[in-house]
């Protein structure tokens, strides 16, 4: 039996340091959606049943636990971008965005903080993937705004308002999807263009980059420590 967990696949991983690795990416979506995406590694590793020892040689940092953890959502997030700019109709491509984005905060607890933190500012390569996408939401935001649909006064802030306020339901009633999708419903409703729709508050002084859910665990837990 200890034998055959050495036998490495194509890729040269060897079989149990494959299963390690899958472990410590469940324990850590499971642990971020528990306490925020700063919990200790150690208690990572904990839930993952391995060392802490272990969890380092498969992630040498927080930001790759995080990165690997929540991969496949950033992934979609980015598909989504690309597919609302490539849609016919920008406004059905903001509404999809919109949509896909929450849905994921609804699927993954843990996820908004590790969308918040995706690209750190201290890595170039990072933050130039961050303003690429940032200048393509403003892209499809001014396409639908052209449109006629998107109001004239939505601003770029307004997305990170979105999420907080999704945020704080998911975090309210994290099971409860029908009161998720109304709540996304009634905010894009609030975007469309409208004659009887009064002129906005100037908008707020937010970034996804400011979003306070980047620290702290959706109950403001911290996990024990030890």
């Amino acid at each position: 039996m200890a034998e055959s967990s050495r036998i490495t696949a194509r890729d040269g991983v060897r079989a149990d340091a494959r299963r390690n690795r899958e472990r410590l990416l469940v324990a850590a979506r499971a642990v971020f959606a528990e306490y925020g995406i700063d919990a200790p590694m150690a208690t990572v590793a904990r839930r993952a049943g391995v060392g802490v020892a272990t969890l380092y040689r498969h992630f040498p940092t927080r930001d790759a636990l995080v990165r690997g953890a929540f991969a496949q959502q950033m992934e979609t997030c980015a598909r989504a971008l690309t597919e609302a700019l490539a849609a016919p109709d920008p406004w059905q491509g903001f509404q999809q965005l919109v949509e896909t984005v929450c849905a994921l905060q609804r699927e993954e607890r843990g996820f908004p903080a590790a969308f918040v933190a995706a690209f750190p500012e201290t890595a170039s390569e990072h933050a130039q993937s961050r303003q690429q996408a940032e200048r393509d939401f403003m892209t499809l935001v001014r396409r639908a705004q052209a449109s006629g649909a998107l109001r004239a006064d939505f601003h770029p802030s307004d997305l990170a308002v979105v999420l907080l306020a999704h945020c704080g339901l998911m975090t309210a009633l994290p099971e409860d999807g029908a009161a998720s999708r109304r709540l996304v419903a009634y905010l894009l409703q609030s975007f469309r263009t409208d004659p009887a729709n009064k002129p906005l508050p100037p908008p707020a002084a937010l970034t996804l980059r400011s979003l306070p859910m980047a620290t702290d665990g959706p109950q403001g837990q911290r996990p024990p420590r030890g």
